[in-house]
């Protein structure tokens, strides 16, 4: 129970189970999908129950040591290399793998229960919400089911082994020396002749180094053979794991040669070990080369893709924690008289939620909050789709029109929401605290701490704005973002209710449009003058901003059609969670989308002015 002054509310996380709900089966139409194609297996009663016991586990077992585990941290042996995690934690984790929850990340020839991901990530923003570092440590079954998808029959072994004993994992990029620039990787890779490799380097800001929730854990590590190119394309991708082992049983044998050096001291996620690494500095660091292919970044891009998603359906899930909280504080917290009689000093006092700016505020938080959820859960549904096309059989352009708009789509889920959630954690949510935001008495300032990392993890904000733009608009031939807009245009023109919403949702897709072809008219200007490029630099982390509002307010507006012909034979309550989804797609179209179109100008007036000036200017 978390305590402040008189106001006691049970545990540190709420989930909303019922918007979740609402989005897989009323707005998305998942239902649709079970028992088909590779989800026969699962029915509607089935997926329920698996989102009411997640919700039980995350709100109970999960969250329980979740500022506790923030509070201790991790405990680091500098003269072993090993880490520690409290018991605490280590409870909450086993509660988690004990369920076999793990099943949902691991193939059916892995013993995985293979679901929908669209109802995958619905449990996933259940788990990351109420202790994001349970899910970031079990993460070691997504990454055996990479090794087993892309690997030899060795590596598929190898994968069968890590699943079997709930081995952890690692991705193993960034260098101190070159940071997001992983072509510049100096990690060398020694073929030895005999099926192994030795690798040398230091690897910095690793998720999960070490800890003692598992007895190994295998690290995939980029590295440059000898005799690789320089760039990406040199860098192969290797598993190595903490413990040699034996590749039929999984018997473990002695030390690799695979160290951490230091424990990052960072501002949030404090139980999560993030790791300065050495290999092969004090024994030589043993791996094998994933798929006998040097494929590296290819390889590794299949993890990144899940981490993206993960990182996005994290900071969403924080954002709605924050605001479950900030709404149950509004509600008990006595200050004022309404504003309408603040002139008389004997008007009764009223909880804050009547205070016109607290109410902009959570409305606010729950606009953005419920329709990022949509953009984490429409995006997954679009995974659902791939799956089932694969599955029957599809023709190659349907296939190749699913897998553009998943990949359009990523870094938008990545990007804009950890952008805005971040964000709105900090202005919003601790805001509606007022002081007591500031305090240690409630779990909200742990948010805004645990949620900054998610800006920068597995590819900063501005990173994704120039994969969005340059590999997944001019690469892609504006083909997915053509589809997507399609579909958004198709709506806002489909009159019926809500058509002034809509109105000026056609206005503001026409507004992004504009922007990408002002950017896109930018980069064709760079063939002639590279400098150009600046602009582009300057501006593509604004339009994923525009493009992630402008899909937000589409999908806000389609619960809001769902909720306004429900809501007349709705009971009491369901008639107040319509009558909600109704308000905050009317706010946020008046309240977020006229922002759009001073983006689209600043966008189309940019220069290079900036750039011109010397650096002793700043």
């Amino acid at each position: 129970m978390l305590l402040a002054g008189n106001i006691a509310i049970m545990g540190h996380y709420i989930s909303n189970l019922r918007d979740i709900q609402f989005n897989l089966f009323d707005l998305l139409g998942r239902g649709e999908v079970l028992e088909k194609g590779p989800f026969a297996e699962i029915d509607r009663d089935t997926a329920n129950g698996m989102l009411d016991e997640v919700k039980r586990m995350a709100e109970n077992d999960l969250a329980e040591s979740f500022v506790e585990g923030d509070r201790l941290g991790v405990d680091f042996n500098p003269a072993t290399g090993e880490a520690k995690l409290p018991e605490s934690f280590k409870k909450s984790y086993r509660a988690y793998m004990d369920g076999e929850w793990w099943r949902i990340d691991a193939p059916a020839e892995l013993g995985g229960t293979v679901i929908p991901p669209s109802l995958r990530w619905a449990i996933a923003e259940m788990v990351l919400g109420s202790n994001p570092s349970i899910h970031i440590y079990a993460s070691g079954t997504a990454f055996a089911h990479v090794a087993f998808a892309l690997g030899t029959e060795r590596d598929k072994k190898i994968a069968k082994i890590m699943v079997d004993r709930e081995w952890g994992a690692t991705m193993m990029l960034t260098e101190p020396d070159a940071g997001s620039d992983v072509g510049a990787g100096r990690t060398k890779a020694v073929d030895q002749g005999d099926g192994t490799w030795h690798i040398t380097g230091t690897k910095r800001y690793i998720t999960s180094g070490d800890h003692d929730l598992s007895e190994n854990i295998m690290h995939y590590v980029l590295a440059r053979r000898e005799g690789g190119g320089p760039g990406t394309k040199g860098l192969s991708l290797f598993l190595i794991p903490k413990f040699i082992f034996d590749l039929e049983t999984g018997e473990l044998g002695k030390r690799n040669g695979v160290y951490v050096t230091s424990i990052e001291h960072k501002m949030g996620l404090n139980v999560s070990a993030t790791c300065e690494m050495n290999l092969g500095e004090k024994e030589p660091a043993v791996g094998y080369l994933l798929g006998e292919v040097h494929e590296g970044i290819a390889q590794m891009f299949k993890v990144i893709e899940f981490a993206r998603m993960m990182v996005g359906t994290k900071a969403i899930a924080t954002l709605s924690a924050g605001y479950q909280q900030a709404l149950a504080y509004s509600k008990e917290r006595i200050q004022g008289p309404d504003m309408t009689q603040m002139t008389d000093k004997a008007s009764p006092r009223v909880s804050i939620i009547h205070h016109p700016d607290v109410r902009r505020s959570l409305m606010t938080q729950k606009s953005y909050s419920e329709g990022m959820r949509s953009l984490i859960l429409y995006t997954a549904s679009i995974q659902d789709d791939i799956l089932i096309a694969k599955e029957a059989g599809a023709d190659k352009d349907t296939l190749q029109d699913l897998e553009a708009l998943n990949d359009l789509l990523l870094p938008v889920v990545k990007g804009y929401g950890s952008e805005k959630s971040w964000t709105l954690l900090g202005t919003e949510s601790l805001q509606t605290f007022g002081g007591a935001g500031f305090t240690e008495d409630w779990p909200i300032e742990q948010y805004v701490r645990d949620a900054k990392i998610d800006t920068l993890y597995e590819g900063t904000t501005a990173i994704q704005g120039l994969d969005f733009f340059f590999r997944k608009i001019i690469k892609d031939q504006g083909r997915a973002v053509g589809l997507l807009a399609k579909q958004i245009g198709k709506f806002a023109a489909s009159g019926g209710d809500l058509a002034h919403e809509k109105s000026e949702l056609g206005k503001a897709l026409q507004e992004v449009n504009t922007a990408m072809g002002s950017l896109v008219g930018v980069a064709m200007a760079s063939q002639e003058d590279p400098k150009e490029l600046y602009k582009i630099g300057q501006s593509s982390s604004r339009l994923l901003m525009m493009v992630g509002d402008l899909i937000t307010a589409w999908l806000l507006l389609r619960q809001a059609e769902i909720a306004n012909a429900k809501i007349g034979a709705a009971s009491d309550r369901d008639r107040a969670f319509y009558e909600g989804k109704i308000a905050s797609a009317k706010f946020f179209i008046r309240n977020v989308l006229p922002n759009l179109a001073t983006d689209r100008a600043i966008i189309e007036n940019v220069d290079n002015s900036i750039m011109e000036i010397s650096e002793n200017a700043f």
